[in-house]
């Protein structure tokens, strides 16, 4: 699979049948931490948790990707806890596909100027 250049992922890490047991049955190159974990009135509590996952998930070899970021402070709280990749409204909204490359370049472009990422 890596030979190809593809990489899978596994979403909502944490729940259901994403459990630690598929992590050695497949080539997963990352984790995708459930939102349910960095979101809601019991965030804060979550941390150590979450930050166990993105320990292990490092451990592993594989990169941890937090879902549902939507503010600031829920992404601060996942990069004090080791997390290096966020997804969320905070990122960006969802978007058409042929809007993608214009959204890329205009984020290198602030990203280089040094203004907010």
């Amino acid at each position: 699979v890596s030979a190809l250049g593809v990489q899978i992922a596994i979403d909502d890490f944490g729940t259901g049948l994403a459990a630690l047991a598929r992590i050695e049955s497949f080539p997963f190159s990352s984790i995708k931490i459930d939102q349910s974990f960095v979101r809601g009135p019991r965030a804060e509590q979550s941390a150590r948790f979450v930050g166990g996952l993105i320990a292990m998930a490092h451990r592993l070899g594989l990169k941890a990707i937090a879902e549902g970021i939507e503010t600031a402070a829920q992404a601060d709280l996942l990069v004090a806890e080791g997390c290096t990749e966020l997804q969320g409204y905070l990122i960006a909204r969802p978007m058409p596909a042929d809007e993608v490359a214009g959204f890329i370049d205009g984020r290198s472009t602030t990203d280089e100027q040094g203004d907010s990422a």
